[in-house]
């Protein structure tokens, strides 16, 4: 392919927002505690103004949310560390098992943190006693606002760029040599942030879906997997992976397509709980 000339220039933004010390302060790790907590503030919108039944009883309650805060963290960085490793740098993982530890060098994966997630949200339930696919649906319509900011800070780290291409907005990356490349991060910020966060919005606000416990979470796992499939065609594999088959099949498309599989069944087979009829929102 011959080398075109990007028209828009990649910004070069310094990934540490600032350094005390020996500590750095860095925009991939502000994305995703200010991901979590705008989350959290918007599931408690959710919860506060929707009235969430399960039978004849709330199916959880707004102080349920706050507690599962610190529990959604734990799930979605231990989660995301340990798919990275064992999905995309299972070499590293097996010569030194020690280094599933070092955060600090980087690798999270979406789909690992999402297990974990769900390992939280079913134990939580379980202990509080509480709808597990209602908090499964609150969790899963704040997701996207995670996912953007996470998009956006991959984008100013410059890492998990697309092929080469010669579309008008191509950037050339630092970290991905002199052809001009699609920013699939930002591609992947608007669709499974921006795009999904509306479509799950107006499944809740509009068509009342959450009294059909499971199907806001259907929504996701099948918004998710179908965003993440399309930008999967133009992003450029991980390195130490690269093609899985007929330079066009990767492990993003794989670990995503059981999702779009389990997300349209559970949307198929979601109903109004008991209890909701007369609630209102």
């Amino acid at each position: 392919m011959e080398t075109v000339q990007a028209v828009l220039p990649y910004p070069n933004i310094d990934p540490v927002i600032f350094s005390i010390g020996p500590v750095a302060i860095h925009w991939y790790g502000l994305a995703y505690v200010v991901g979590i907590l705008l989350g959290w503030r918007y599931a408690r919108k959710v919860v506060s103004t929707n009235r969430l039944w399960a039978g004849d009883r709330p199916a959880m309650t707004v102080t349920d949310l706050d507690d599962f805060l610190l529990w959604a963290a734990v799930g979605i960085v231990a989660g995301g560390r340990v798919g990275y490793m064992l999905f995309y740098d299972w070499p590293t993982f097996a010569a030194n098992p020690l280094s599933i530890l070092e955060v600090w060098n980087g690798g999270m994966s979406f789909h690992g943190g999402l297990l974990g997630t769900i390992l939280a949200m079913f134990l939580f339930a379980r202990v509080r006693r509480i709808s597990t696919w209602s908090l499964f649906d609150v969790v899963a319509a704040s997701t996207p606002l995670g996912l953007l900011l996470g998009r956006i800070a991959n984008f100013i780290n410059g890492e998990l760029w697309g092929k080469t291409t010669d579309v008008p907005w191509a950037m050339v990356f630092p970290t991905g040599g002199p052809e001009p490349r699609h920013p699939s991060q930002l591609y992947e910020a608007f669709l499974e942030g921006l795009v999904l966060f509306t479509l799950l919005a107006f499944l809740i606000w509009r068509m009342g879906k959450l009294k059909s416990p499971g199907f806001v979470s259907g929504a996701f796992l099948a918004g998710y997997a179908v965003s993440r499939i399309l930008v999967e065609f133009v992003r450029q594999p991980d390195v130490q992976i690269g093609y899985l088959y007929g330079g066009w099949l990767t492990m993003g498309m794989i670990l995503s397509s059981p999702m779009l599989v389990l997300g349209l069944l559970v949307m198929a087979i979601a109903r109004p709980a008991a209890g909701t009829a007369d609630t209102g929102k």
